[in-house]
């Protein structure tokens, strides 16, 4: 029999504060219309005093064991995807480790912006495989709120703060992760960047996107590598029960759905009420769909794409 990482558990956790498009009209020169046309999205969550990456990262977590039906004691490593860490180091999944309760596992970060979720699962996956742990928690958490210029209409509607976990755990069986693909193209970082960091400025900085540019390739690259993790499983589109996209744009998920052929009945959109969460939207939108009862059995292909920079999918029987 072959040994996979099955999904035994999923959770998330948003902050307390929900900010919809009318209060952020009050701030910068906006409008919900303007908003939603462009971006379908009507709210998102904002992280307040006390709320971190990690802390969100901690809820998500002990959500997922719960669901899983599963103690902190057993889980062998944390992979935590995040732009925004709690501080340059130690890493965030070293307090989510502590918070926790665990003494002792395999934790660390994985930085890959929107992406990272995806890089983290298939980290995750292979050391499963390669037999350093038996069960895995996998968590995508961000607070964007705090590295957004709130006098950019153009960027600082658009993000919300936010984590979702998974657990993972090796069986034998059909169940689990079936393949997952990267891909990484370093030549586009104007597109989407921060404006700084310890090497170079010293400072956090603030996120800065060409957003007509990222749009486009997006679209594209999201198409072109959901296509490929299908090929890797013999897979046509029309096997795909769900696919769990990560939440950006509404117009880039309704484009990506018509570019393969799928209907947008097949798509968990959960970016009208939580934003882009960057690591945090896919683990998110999963929960989301779980709980709600609409994701039971299946197969679920998971995508993201950073602009042009990072591109990742994967593909698994729930």
């Amino acid at each position: 029999m072959t040994l996979r990482s099955v999904v035994i558990g999923t959770g998330s956790a948003l902050p307390k504060r929900r900010v919809d498009n009318e209060e952020l009209a009050r701030q910068v020169d906006t409008s919900d219309q303007w908003i939603v046309e462009r971006t379908g999205i009507r709210s998102r969550y904002i992280a307040g005093e006390g709320e971190t990456t990690a802390s969100l990262a901690t809820d998500a977590a002990r959500a997922a064991l719960e669901n899983a039906g599963i103690e902190s004691a057993e889980v062998d490593l944390i992979v935590l995807a995040t732009a925004t860490p709690d501080q340059t180091f130690p890493s965030s999944a070293t307090k989510v480790q502590a918070a926790l309760g665990i003494n002792d596992c395999v934790a660390f970060d994985v930085h890959a912006v929107c992406t990272g979720f995806l890089y983290a699962v298939s980290v995750a996956d292979a050391m499963i495989r390669g037999g350093t742990g038996r069960t895995a928690l996998v968590i995508g958490a961000e607070t964007f709120s705090r590295i957004l210029d709130w006098e950019d209409r153009t960027t600082c509607v658009l993000f919300g703060d936010g984590a979702g976990a998974l657990v993972l755990r090796a069986e034998e069986g059909e169940r689990g992760i079936l393949a997952t693909k990267l891909h990484a193209d370093g030549r586009h970082n104007d597109l989407l960047f921060v404006d700084g960091g310890p090497s170079t400025t010293g400072t956090v900085g603030k996120l800065r996107m060409k957003g007509r540019e990222v749009f486009r390739h997006a679209v594209v690259n999201l198409a072109d590598v959901l296509n490929e993790v299908l090929t890797a499983t013999d897979l046509k589109a029309e096997d795909v029960d769900w696919v769990v996209p990560h939440q950006a744009n509404a117009r880039i998920l309704d484009a990506t759905a018509k570019k393969l052929g799928l209907p947008s009945e097949k798509v968990v959109v959960t970016v009208d009420r939580h934003a882009n969460t960057s690591a945090a939207s896919v683990p998110l939108a999963l929960d989301t769909a779980v709980k709600d009862g609409r994701i039971k059995r299946g197969i679920l292909l998971f995508s993201k794409p950073w602009g042009w920079l990072h591109v990742g999918a994967a593909v698994l029987r729930y």
